[in-house]
């Protein structure tokens, strides 16, 4: 998975084309260290086709909020540099957040 700051953020997620998915977490944020091994092997499975990223938001808060991220964990889909889907605190499962990469995964 690729690191995501507050450097790279826009380059390689909003600028970038096709199938970009972004976990954001914290290392205070249990449910997110929960869920962190199912997301690598879920990036492992479907990396052919969408990148995978991960943003720690303790490094980069504003950004975080700008991309609307108002609670953990969320993790974002986008598509040519627009969000297309979200998963968030109240839905994070690792079955919801495989249903969102199977719904854009072509």
């Amino acid at each position: 998975m690729l690191e995501l700051n507050k450097e790279n953020f826009e380059q390689e997620v909003l600028e970038a084309e096709g199938l970009v998915f972004v976990d954001f977490w914290s290392n205070g944020c249990e449910p997110c260290k929960a869920l962190m091994p199912d997301v690598l092997q879920l990036a492992k499975q479907y990396g052919d086709k969408i990148k995978f990223c991960s943003l720690d938001i303790t490094k980069a808060r504003r950004l975080a909020i700008k991309q609307k991220v108002l609670g953990l964990p969320t993790m974002l889909m986008y598509k040519d540099g627009e969000k297309v889907g979200e998963i968030n605190q109240d839905t994070a499962t690792i079955a919801n957040i495989e249903a969102m990469i199977k719904e854009h995964y072509a």
